[in-house]
């Protein structure tokens, strides 16, 4: 090995990381919480450990979850409880929602909010299990109090929600709430003449959202909108519908979150518009009044007979007079409280202090839940219209039944990380309604629904509900997630068709998840079949190097992937969903493809989608990997609170979740990952002390004593150099069976190579591994780099010895003037994930030999040479270069030169 070799291999494996962030956890103060266990299901041949038994050490897992871990301690709650408490009509505390798909104000006007909520409760009793840490458990036994007072507030009647009004209490109406406030039909009396008057604090500038709508229908009608489609007040009057009104409109918009006084007066065939005392507009053509229009069947406060926002806000005081006031009068209002002679409500009470009327009644434009085990951020109407859809639409219906998992899943794992009953109840409830609801559609129904692009979304939901029915053992429980089936997809799967090609990629994933815990549940053989061959169906052929899939959230035909490569590639759901079906096939089948594919995606996609960088108010984590040449990752994406933020809060405080397993028999201990960690197992201690990735193996140090059979991964990328130590002896190979004692140390070497990966599509598109690590080019330039490797390759095959390393900075090389890094590091460097290999000329070991690199199909001469590297000696080598001369037909002359080079070069191992 030439000294450059040697130097260069010595930094990689000594250097210290340097991902910008501290790699050790933060030193706090711990408890232990009450942990409620699920049962393992039976078939699992081998099995997970607890994230409690499994400790991360120093490294850069370490490192991206304390970034993680400050974001989950330093986010307000109240604002993600602010949606639900709107729902059920309680005090929202103050709190702001998050936004974004978080809000009534996100994209498809808020139709997925709750989502986030689910999540961040994952992630809140995950981070719990991991570190014990006081402050998780509390902030979980908040949340899961708060949701069952939603819950509860659900089952009831609405209730009033009194604040401090004008004079005296007002009524408030949370934006939100879909509720309103029913009148009497007795308020406007048969008066032809009449003031109507309210004070109201508007909570948000919605367009058309009604003071009052008192009428039949949308045909006839009298109302007063807090703002028309101008955004000022508008009374308007018919017997005609819309195109009819006799309306009056004010001069400017009233001031969101301040109190202001509207009148109408009608007198003859004028009317009158008032805000705050002031004449605003007027109408001397009007020939309707409520006499005219007759006896109406609605009176309503805050809604409107039209489809319009429900007002949010709150209201101080609502009157009506028999007369029409004078000026003077209406000035007089804004200093006391009103004293209609046919309807005077203070809102102190709901009574009608006149005694002419009873009293108001609070009411949901919904009516309230079918069943008393429902709870979301938002009305059930969305899972009802769901039912009858036939085709998406997102601004109508967007995945209700997908929003109802991630809240089921935080609950129960709210349940498994603190023994609160309440989570349970929460979640069983939740099932209980669900099965109440789909258990009466047709079949067809169902099948319609679930395929339904977005709208028919339901993610992981029988995953989490078979997790429920573990716990519950309740038949309808586990009826429910058999209600889920997709025939379509599962029968395709089943049967080897590849259906997946033009499919929303991340819509279908988690199906897989379920069908795998179906099976476990029920052992239906096409469950497992249809999950392994769809795994198939994704790895590789329409895998990225990183381990990513899909191109804008949806699929391409196998093997589409340099021809792919934009800025909208591998939504972070995905790998986060495979990495979890992957795992749950090892559980049944110890495919080594499955923890290679495991490997790939945690320590590349999953490791590069958090950002090293901390904030309190976001999670930092991107939604699509563009990996199209200088792309740079966003990690605030669509306004915030997405899906992927979502997944991305859970694999950032579970990254130890795969890194041990043990068989069924307790007597196996499989390491997966190479990850410095401790385990805690039979009374003993696994010590896994490395810096992996950026050493190249790791050591296991045994503390006490108990025997077992040790089986190490042997991971794909080394399997002819991989190699085992025990107590400084050279071991047989990676399984081994023995009584372990006390300071036993297990030696691990994964010698790392430099390798390039084709695309599938196009050979000259590739990406670098570097071992594990997927390395990609820091450069501003948006078109495809153009690069050749192949100069000092090594006998081994390893490229490495063509680039040069970065001083300081583990894991980062130069080839030329290009800067390769970790794929891991989260930065928001333009990079390169692929680039185009060009290799013009034949050389070998620094040498040129000026022969043209030859090209058929595809591949090249120095292609077709190194697929047999490793070589054992520079002899084996020059004998495949001869081989291939001859075997590709080169002229004499440019066969002696290309042997020649080859002769005269110096090559690394």
């Amino acid at each position: 090995m030439t000294r450059r070799a040697v130097l260069r291999s010595a930094a990689v494996a000594t250097a210290v990381p340097a991902l910008g962030i501290t790699l050790d956890a933060p030193a706090t103060a711990v408890t232990t919480a009450a942990t409620a266990a699920a049962p393992l299901p039976a078939p699992w041949a081998v099995r997970p450990f607890e994230l409690g038994d499994v400790q991360l050490r120093t490294g850069v897992f370490a490192a991206k979850r304390a970034l993680m871990l400050d974001h989950a301690r330093g986010y307000d709650v109240d604002r993600l409880l602010q949606v639900f408490r709107a729902n059920a009509g309680l005090d929202t505390r103050g709190a702001v929602a998050p936004g974004g798909w978080e809000g009534l104000d996100g994209e498809a006007n808020g139709n997925l909010r709750g989502h986030y909520t689910g999540h961040f409760l994952t992630m809140l009793s995950q981070a719990c299990a991991s570190t014990g840490e006081a402050v998780f458990g509390d902030r979980i036994r908040y949340v899961v109090g708060a949701l069952s007072e939603v819950r509860d507030a659900l089952r009831r009647e609405p209730a009033a929600l009194v604040v401090p009004g004008r004079f005296g209490a007002a009524i408030e109406q949370v934006r939100g709430s879909s509720q309103y406030v029913e009148l009497p039909s007795t308020v406007l009396g048969s008066a032809a003449e009449l003031t109507i008057a309210a004070w109201v604090r508007p909570g948000h500038a919605d367009n058309w959202a009604r003071v009052f709508d008192f009428g039949d229908n949308t045909t006839k009608y009298l109302y007063l909108a807090a703002r028309n489609g101008s955004g000022v007040p508008r009374f308007a009057i018919t017997n005609g519908g819309a195109g009819r009104e006799q309306g009056i409109d004010g001069t400017a918009p009233l001031s969101v979150g301040e109190w202001s006084h509207l009148a109408v007066t009608i007198s003859g065939s004028t009317g009158t518009l008032y805000v705050n005392g002031s004449a605003v507009g007027s109408n001397g053509a009007m020939t309707l009044n409520p006499a005219a229009l007759g006896a109406l069947a609605n009176h309503w406060l805050g809604r409107s007979l039209y489809p319009d926002p429900v007002f949010a806000g709150a209201f101080g005081g609502f009157d009506v007079w028999s007369r029409a006031l004078s000026a003077a009068e209406i000035g007089a209002l804004q200093a006391k409280a009103g004293d209609g002679d046919l309807a005077s409500y203070a809102f102190d009470t709901l009574t009608d202090r006149t005694g002419r009327s009873g009293p108001a009644v609070v009411r949901r434009t919904w009516g309230g839940p079918s069943h008393p085990g429902f709870l979301a951020a938002y009305p059930e109407t969305q899972f009802i219209t769901l039912e009858s859809m036939t085709n998406a639409d997102y601004t109508v219906v967007w995945a209700p039944y997908y929003t109802a998992h991630k809240i089921l899943r935080g609950l129960f794992e709210a349940y498994r990380a603190t023994g609160d009953a309440r989570a349970l109840d929460l979640a069983s409830g939740m099932c209980d309604w669900m099965y109440s609801r789909l258990s009466t559609l047709p079949a067809t129904t169902l099948q319609r629904m679930w395929g339904i692009f977005s709208s028919g979304e339901f993610g992981g939901i029988v995953e989490a509900i078979c997790d429920v029915h573990a716990v519950t053992g309740r038949a309808e429980h586990l009826a429910l997630a058999k209600l889920f089936d997709l025939d379509h997809l599962i029968d395709n799967c089943a049967a080897g068709t590849d259906v997946l090609t033009g499919i929303h990629a991340n819509q279908h994933i988690p199906i897989l998840t379920g069908l795998v815990r179906l099976y476990d549940e029920t052992g239906e053989k096409r469950y497992l079949d249809a999950a392994r061959n769809f795994w198939g169906m994704v790895v590789p052929t329409r895998m990225y190097g990183i381990g990513g899939t899909s191109l804008g959230e949806f699929w391409k035909a196998p093997g589409s992937i340099a021809g792919t490569l934009v800025d909208t590639n591998a939504e972070t759901c995905c790998a986060y969903n495979m990495l979890k079906l992957s795992r749950l096939l090892f559980f049944h089948e110890q495919d080594p493809r499955y923890l290679d594919y495991y490997e790939r995606g945690l320590y590349n996609q999953v490791l590069g989608s958090k950002q090293d960088k901390p904030d309190a108010e976001k999670p930092l984590v991107t939604y699509f990997i563009g990996l199209n040449p200088g792309h740079v990752r966003d990690y605030t994406p669509k306004a915030g609170t997405t899906c992927c933020e979502g997944t991305g809060m859970e694999s950032a405080t579970k990254y130890q979740d795969t890194v041990y397993f043990r068989g069924a028999d307790d007597r196996t201990l499989y390491v997966n990952l190479y990850s410095p960690s401790t385990l805690s197992w039979k009374g003993v201690t696994i010590e896994q002390r490395t810096n992996f990735p950026y050493e190249q193996g790791s050591t296991l140090v045994i503390r006490g004593s108990a025997r077992f059979t040790l089986r190490l991964r042997v991971p794909s990328w080394c399997r002819d150099t991989f190699s085992v130590k025990v107590n400084g002896k050279p071991a047989p190979g990676p399984v081994l069976t023995r009584t372990w004692c006390d300071g036993d140390t297990v030696v691990v070497r994964t010698p790392f190579r430099l390798r390039t990966e084709q695309a599938l599509d196009d050979p000259k598109t590739q990406t670098l591994f570097f071992g594990p690590v997927n390395l990609v080019a820091r450069d501003p330039r948006t078109t495809f780099l153009e690069l050749g490797l192949y100069r000092n390759a090594g006998l081994s095959g390893d490229l490495l010895p063509s680039f040069s390393p970065v001083p300081r900075q583990p894991l980062h090389f130069r080839l030329g003037d290009v800067e390769f890094a970790p794929f891991f590091e989260g930065t928001e460097d333009p990079t390169h994930a692929y680039f185009h290999r060009t290799e013009p000329t034949v050389v070998f070991g620094g040498l040129d030999s000026g022969v043209a690199n030859p090209v058929q199909a595809g591949t090249t001469l120095l292609d077709d040479i190194w697929a047999a590297a490793p070589f054992a000696t520079k002899e084996a080598l020059l004998r495949q270069v001869k081989a291939k001369v001859e075997a590709w037909g080169l002229g004499s002359a440019d066969a002696a030169k290309v042997l020649t080079t080859a002769r005269q070069a110096h090559y690394a191992r």
